[in-house]
């Protein structure tokens, strides 16, 4: 048996029921239970589904954490109002709520000691990767499995694949990790660690401080992954070390313990830093990985992406030659407005004076770090140079308050995102950059930075390793669950085919829409011939990325309800997946059959019945088509209980009435 990587073994922690013997490895299927869940202002659409289950009380109050952070700058009396009850819905069940101006939640859950070194954490928000910076497995979840985790503690999580990337050498001076993932987002821009899990590694890691690595592992979101976890080692402990000495400074937010005799943190303290010291988690020498990825660190230079997309990236010396002309910088938003950040900015900006035409926007990640900056000097140095001050929170990263980018603008921006018309107007256009880009673009009234790199490209590489079989045997099947199923192949060849082809968009909103409605509309978009050619009992094989674009559950749910057993897939966007699994659908990746059908049907038909029978073992894990046997990943108890049982609501109301 294969060892085990560091996703594996904090899943392992994590997991729930498993057999004695079982060893967790990618593709499993898990009822987690993790340290913590986050939400932030979307926890006002989380209450109803919580109680909509029948929930009435959190089932680990201290599991559960509120924050406000998104729409901070908006005084309405509508928003103020579910703010209040946010609030009071924290309050009456006793979970920790931090309000607007503390800061954002993501930052939060690095400073209060939530996201801990070698656990798993969870938030209904995709930028939960940023745990990952201490070591943290931080992933996303939906907001129905927020709701099932305040009910009962626990959801589901299959294991994704894990890619290493070596990070080797050193940063030279004025490169940032800003620069880092922005390269290995513009480099690597073939989809390769879509919907994987990413370690970091190398001798490169020990130059990198913890705010480079939050940076670093939060846009492992935009790369396309699922989690980006570094390894927890001495430059970690320091950074806890030092939050807990400045936790005890801060005076009123003590926070007693009984559990330490003191007044120290119930999370970051001395106690708890010492264990994990003394026990770091860290990846087998035989670990599994998916691929390997290399990149070289000395041959990073700054970067920007864009416009409106991270997969484009352009020397800052290129764009410099190009002036092209600014309307408003940010450093603001969960990836880049933290000390070091704001220090990087200010030494740029200081004795300088924004140009002309310029707006400068400035928010802190939170309250303690604009405290910090200001204590350093550096925020009075953004202010002085012209900077317009936000408070700490999200804004205009997500098109929110003050500061949005009018109609054909151009901003640069230290945000993670930069889709079009995330930020403001669709006609306008953003570039993401470092904190110091940033800056140096406010002050010349153009795209600039520092000068002086070579223009030789970065340097790195990729291997696609070798699947090792990691299967312990037979796979168990619960009472209600096939053992195996058949149907005839229908194939929709199209890759990236996205949620509005498979259920339009117009049809989202229509509350009363029933599940016959639903099945009559299936794939509409994509093939208007689908409805004619499929029949109830097929399996459907579509090709890469199924299910990719907005999160509607009805994707999943008109397939279902068309009669649809099972999708087979090359791979599936991860949000398609969960909602597949949360209404009780399965949907099971298998690439090489995908490889094999497009081979032999082409892509002259969007809709094929293949006149191909397969053959589903749920037992051995394999599928048998076209006189071909392909391995599948096995389908554990997790998945298997909510098909059963017909979904992740259906789950939770079971387990309250237990």
């Amino acid at each position: 048996m294969a060892g085990q990587n560091l996703v594996e073994k904090i899943a392992q922690k994590h997991a729930v029921g498993l057999d004695a013997e079982h060893v967790v490895h990618s593709g499993d299927y898990l009822s987690i239970k993790p340290a913590h869940v986050m939400t932030h202002d979307n926890t006002g659409a989380v209450i109803p589904k919580f109680k909509g289950i029948g929930a009435t009380k959190i089932a680990d109050p201290r599991q559960v954490v509120n924050t406000l952070d998104h729409d901070i700058q908006n005084k309405s009396e509508e928003n103020l109002a579910k703010y209040a009850k946010i609030e009071a819905f924290a309050k009456e069940m006793g979970v920790d709520f931090y309000p607007a101006g503390r800061g954002i939640g993501h930052q939060v859950m690095c400073e209060e000691g939530y996201a801990w070194p070698g656990t798993m954490v969870v938030a209904s928000d995709s930028h939960s990767n940023m745990y990952g910076g201490l070591g943290c497995l931080g992933t996303p979840v939906v907001r129905t499995d927020a709701a099932a985790i305040w009910a009962t503690g626990r959801t589901w999580w299959q294991v994704p694949p894990v890619a290493k990337v070596e990070l080797k050498g050193k940063l030279r001076p004025g490169v940032t990790g800003k620069d880092v993932i922005i390269t290995l987002c513009g480099f690597f821009n073939n989809d390769e660690v879509l919907n994987h899990a990413v370690e970091f590694g190398g001798d490169g890691i020990k130059t990198l401080s913890v705010d480079q690595r939050l940076t670093i592992a939060n846009m492992t979101t935009e790369w396309g992954a699922l989690a980006g976890v570094f390894p927890i080692d001495d430059i970690t402990i320091d950074w806890l070390k030092r939050r807990a000495e400045a936790i005890v400074k801060r005076g009123p937010a003590k926070v007693p313990s009984d559990a330490d005799g003191g007044e120290f943190h119930p999370r970051m303290n001395p106690k708890r830093i010492g264990e994990l010291s003394a026990n770091r988690p860290s990846a087998d020498k035989d670990a599994v990985y998916a691929k390997e990825i290399t990149l070289d660190l000395a041959t990073v230079k700054p970067h920007v992406s864009g416009p409106n997309t991270v997969k484009v990236m352009t020397s800052v010396a290129e764009m410099a030659k190009k002036n092209v002309k600014i309307h408003k910088a940010y450093l603001v938003s969960c990836v880049n407005s933290r000390v070091e950040d704001i220090a990087e900015a200010a030494a740029v900006v200081k004795g300088k004076k924004i140009a002309e035409g310029v707006e400068f926007y400035v928010g802190a990640a939170s309250n303690e770090v604009q405290a910090e900056a200001e204590k350093r000097g550096d925020w009075q140095a953004l202010m002085e140079a012209g900077a317009i001050e936000l408070p700490p929170g999200c804004g205009p990263c997500i098109g929110l308050g003050m500061g949005t980018l009018k109609d054909n603008e151009v901003g640069i921006s230290a945000t993670n995102r930069n889709f079009k018309g995330r930020m403001g107007s669709r006609s306008a256009e953003a570039y993401l950059a470092s904190p110091a880009v940033v800056a140096a673009s406010a002050i010349a009234g153009k795209i600039a930075g520092p000068n002086g790199f070579d223009q030789a490209p970065p340097q790195g590489e990729i291997r696609i390793l070798q699947k090792k079989k990691t299967s312990s045997g037979p796979v168990g099947i619960i009472e209600g669950f096939p053992s195996s199923i058949e149907g005839e192949l229908i194939f929709c060849h199209q890759d990236n085919l996205n949620t509005d082809g498979i259920y339009p968009g117009k049809y989202t909103y229509i509350d009363d829409f029933t599940a016959e409605q639903q099945a009559g509309v299936a794939m509409e978009n994509y093939d208007p011939e689908f409805q004619k050619i499929a029949r109830e009992g097929d399996i459907l094989v579509g090709g890469f990325n199924f299910g990719s674009g907005s999160s509607r559950e009805q994707a999943a749910t008109a397939l279902k309800h068309r009669g649809i057993k099972v999708v087979l897939a090359g791979s599936f966007s991860e949000t398609y997946k969960r909602n597949a699994l949360n209404n009780g659908f399965l949907v099971i990746e298998a690439p090489d059959l995908v490889r094999d059908l497009k081979e032999k049907f082409g892509d002259e038909k969007l809709t094929v019945r293949t006149g191909i029978n397969a053959s589903i073992d749920f037992k051995m894990s394999t599928l048998d088509a076209g006189g071909k046997t392909y391995s599948i990943s096995p389908v554990g108890a997790a998945a298997q209980e909510l098909i059963v049982i017909g979904g992740l609501e259906n789950w939770v109301r079971d387990k309250l009435k237990g």
